[in-house]
């Protein structure tokens, strides 16, 4: 983190309209989740309706289509509020990239010679497109995303503590395991994107090379060579890439997989739960809904640490 204190002096300068969208996430946040305890409610009082015969049918009726109406407005309210959220801070990470870019291009301009000598124009152009996208993604998504992570965080795990704790216990078992996954996958993700980078600022700056030198280029007739050349830079790039594509293809099923094991859990604690009446049915429809919600903070982990490496 210590690299990137200089760069805090452009999180002042919109702290804000950081501020605002901070406030924004957390409303975002609450109003979605509404959603899971209205669904886990008509759970239990349809189960109410067929087995206990305590309410009527019109009374069941008026009970899920109040819980249908409060769940649509609250999602559409959750979602007005995300668009917000998504406007003030993506919008955010693009006035400090366009800040970042006209500050690193105006040192450009105050260099001397020698170090346009010492360092390859294809590295300095990756610096102000490639490298600067990267610290937009740090100002954006990460602040973004790690907001609603600590949010839904604290937020569910309190409450379904409050509402079965054994059952909670149990079901989230997988996701410190899932955290560690994608912590590990991020690590080799941040080492073949590393060498992605390298590879693409050597394709940038033979390319950059070979068109400002055309002319010679044509006129020793030596396009072959160079191409020979070129082609070889685009085939490391092209390996580069392919690697990162294989790492990254294990994202999403390591992902997967430990959410059908908290949902199997869920169900099979929970179902045992029920039946020793501890629980209500519509508990455990409540516990798959936000066992499913908190799998996306707990990815993040993995996600934020490897944005902020980049």
């Amino acid at each position: 983190m210590k690299e990137l204190q200089r760069l805090n002096k452009f999180l002042f300068k919109y702290k804000d309209r950081l501020l605002i969208g901070l406030f924004i996430t957390i409303i975002a946040r609450l109003f979605s989740l509404v959603t899971p305890r209205l669904v886990g409610d008509s759970m239990t009082t349809i189960e109410n309706y067929l087995n206990l015969n305590t309410i009527s049918p019109i009374e069941t009726r008026e009970v899920l289509l109040t819980n249908i109406i409060f769940i649509i407005g609250a999602s559409l309210i959750s979602g007005f509020f995300t668009f917000l959220m998504r406007q003030t801070i993506i919008n955010v990470s693009r006035y400090i990239e366009y800040d970042v870019k006209n500050q690193v291009f105006a040192h450009y301009q105050s260099l001397d010679q020698i170090f346009y000598k010492r360092n390859r124009t294809g590295d300095l152009m990756n610096r102000i497109s490639e490298d600067v996208s990267k610290v937009r993604m740090y100002y954006g998504p990460v602040i973004m995303y790690g907001t609603n992570a600590i949010v839904l965080f604290i937020v569910i795990i309190t409450y379904m503590f409050s509402v079965a704790p054994k059952l909670t216990i149990f079901s989230l078992i997988p996701l410190p395991i899932l955290s560690v996954f994608i912590y590990r996958i991020s690590n080799l993700i941040n080492i073949k994107s590393t060498k992605v980078q390298e590879s693409l600022s050597d394709l940038s700056t033979y390319s950059q090379e070979s068109f400002s030198g055309i002319s010679v280029l044509k006129s020793f007739n030596i396009q072959d060579i160079i191409f020979n050349k070129f082609d070889a830079y685009a085939l490391t790039s092209f390996k580069n890439n392919l690697s990162l594509a294989k790492i990254q293809a294990w994202f999403f099923p390591i992902i997967l997989f430990l959410i059908g094991l908290s949902n199997l859990i869920v169900i099979f604690i929970g179902g045992s739960e029920f039946i020793n009446g501890n629980i209500e049915i519509g508990v455990i429809a409540e516990f798959i809904i936000y066992v499913n919600m908190l799998t996306w903070p707990v990815t993040l982990v993995g996600w934020v640490t490897s944005i902020v490496k980049q």
